[in-house]
């Protein structure tokens, strides 16, 4: 397939974080992250558990903007519930950082001094205990080196792969950290001590690009590093049907197309 659109392209690479994940509640923050979750439910990853978006678990998945029919239903998840899956283990999220840095630490509270910050956002909210208990991926839709900053980010949010923090420099039990999806690439926590790494590049993307819009060094992987796989004609037409308000074409700016002219 050649006419997909960036958000398309993003789409079916985060759903890549739920393969094999089994019977764990999936969570995607924002329109690109919950139709990743949905696609990799209604293809390879059957077992995952979704919500409507709201306090129902339901058989199939829950498109932006829509509601939920009585018999899709089958079961309840208050906060009751849900922070007991949670705090178990059995979560997988990806969530949408403001800031990030090579230790995977997140950002979602203050742009600059805590005390006296340039921008206040929402508030930790729920990343300090969602990190030391399950899995955690994110998704950032402008690849940049105001997301991706040098040194660590302005508040940490979030546990990383920072000893430093880490209390009696024990490792956080349930701290794992998956991918990395933005506007220009794949990454993950492959490289040396848990460094991050391109995985794959969106087409038209050179790995150049990516390290000029991020703070700090990227590893790469041995050999050549892979294209972002273009989404399926089957993955196509099931995200079409997932999506039927088209939630997709308005994440991104201008909704560019999947393949772009490389730099």
């Amino acid at each position: 397939m050649t006419n997909f659109t960036l958000a398309e392209l993003l789409i079916a690479a985060g759903a890549e974080n739920w393969r094999d994940a089994g019977e764990v509640m999936a969570f995607g923050a924002g329109p690109i992250p919950r139709l990743a979750v949905n696609l990799a439910k209604s293809t390879f990853s059957p077992g995952l558990m979704t919500t409507d978006g709201e306090c129902y678990y339901t058989s199939d998945p829950i498109g932006p903007g829509c509601r939920s029919e009585p018999d899709n239903v089958e079961g309840w998840s208050p906060y009751d519930r849900t922070f007991s899956t949670l705090w178990r283990g059995k979560r997988s999220a990806m969530v949408g950082p403001v800031q990030i840095d090579r230790f995977g630490q997140a950002n979602i509270s203050v742009i600059g001094d805590h005390a006296k910050p340039k921008v206040a956002l929402v508030g930790a909210r729920g990343f300090p205990g969602n990190s030391i208990h399950h899995k955690n991926s994110f998704f950032v839709a402008s690849h940049n080196t105001r997301a991706f900053v040098a040194g660590e980010v302005d508040f940490v949010c979030m546990a990383g792969y920072n000893p430093e923090r880490w209390f009696d420099g024990k490792k956080p039990i349930g701290l794992d950290l998956g991918i990395i999806v933005t506007d220009l690439a794949v990454l993950d926590f492959g490289g040396p001590d848990h460094a991050v790494r391109v995985r794959s590049l969106h087409p038209g993307v050179a790995f150049e690009q990516v390290q000029e819009n991020t703070g700090f060094e990227l590893a790469r992987p041995a050999g050549e590093i892979s294209e972002t796989p273009a989404p399926t004609a089957e993955q196509f037409a099931i995200i079409d049907r997932l999506d039927p308000k088209g939630a997709r074409h308005k994440a991104l700016k201008d909704n560019p197309p999947g393949i772009r002219k490389a730099a």
